[in-house]
């Protein structure tokens, strides 16, 4: 038999808890001296403490650990129980994480207020032809958006090489309000001519004679600060814009995502003159 100190150091747990656990019933000792009152354990309770520890650090309740120690869950059951319970606290630790994301995301909004953005480019946009691909996300938050225009991009690569068609630039994405969210559309340019039927659309996005650009640099999830800072410009500098048009990936994708380009344009117009379409279909 173990000495409570003993068994404590084994167990990796603290005297005072050992005591805890007895009061509660969770795990008696082996023995109790009459005389001196001293607890001893057995090597054997150290099955018992280690499946108490383990579902007690996994968030359930000594009452619940209590349950299920005395139900004498084996160990298949147990291990079974412990992986939904770890499963259940990731996704915890991700939300969690996300949400830690977003916030610092909103600061970084917060602490570039103010702050000029000189390196907004005025140019008019030629008409360009697209292959794409699009599905529907939530809302505009980056959250909703990246879980659906990746598989998009993903696709639509797949679907291009399996039919001999190749891309001619940078791949351009836009998105349009719908009922259900917002319609993402992810397309790539090419060279192709209208009558022939793919598994994809063929679209064409006419020029916009007066566009609103500005670069941003990394991941498009922590793009939301410089879409912001566009729209700023363009108000501060007296035009209307319609929000972003499209995006522009000159480099993405590929090494170190600090080095990744995308060009954000917005379709702008001086007070009075009528607004440009973001797209059309061919």
């Amino acid at each position: 038999m173990f000495s409570i100190g003993d068994f404590a150091r084994l167990g990796r747990v603290s005297i005072r808890m050992l005591r805890h656990y007895d009061a509660l019933g969770l795990l008696r000792p082996a023995r109790v001296d009459e005389v001196t009152g001293y607890r001893y354990y057995e090597a054997r309770q150290l099955s018992r403490l280690n499946r108490l520890i383990a579902l007690k650090d996994l968030g359930l309740s000594l009452q619940q650990v209590g349950r299920i120690l005395d139900e004498q869950v084996g160990p298949e059951e147990l291990h079974g129980m412990l992986r939904l319970r770890r499963a259940e606290l990731e996704a915890r630790v991700a939300d969690e994480t996300a949400r830690l994301a977003r916030v610092e995301a909103r600061l970084r909004m917060i602490e570039t207020e103010g702050v000029m953005s000189p390196d907004v480019v005025i140019k008019s946009v030629p008409a360009i032809r697209l292959a794409e691909l699009s599905g529907t996300a939530e809302s505009y938050e980056s959250d909703h958006i990246t879980p659906v225009i990746q598989p998009l991009y993903t696709e639509l690569c797949r679907r291009l090489d399996a039919a001999g068609v190749a891309i001619t630039g940078p791949a351009v994405a836009y998105y349009e309000p719908v009922p259900e969210g917002v319609r993402v559309h992810a397309g790539a340019p090419v060279n192709v001519e209208h009558g022939r039927t793919y598994d994809f659309d063929v679209v064409d996005l006419p020029a916009i004679e007066r566009a609103a650009t500005l670069i941003h640099h990394g991941r498009m999830d922590d793009a939301d600060v410089t879409f912001q800072r566009l729209a700023r410009w363009v108000e501060d500098n007296g035009y209307h814009g319609s929000g972003v048009a499209r995006e522009v990936y000159l480099n993405y994708g590929d090494g170190d995502p600090a080095t990744w380009v995308t060009e954000l344009q917005e379709i702008i117009t001086i007070s009075g003159e009528p607004g440009d379409s973001p797209a059309s279909t061919g």
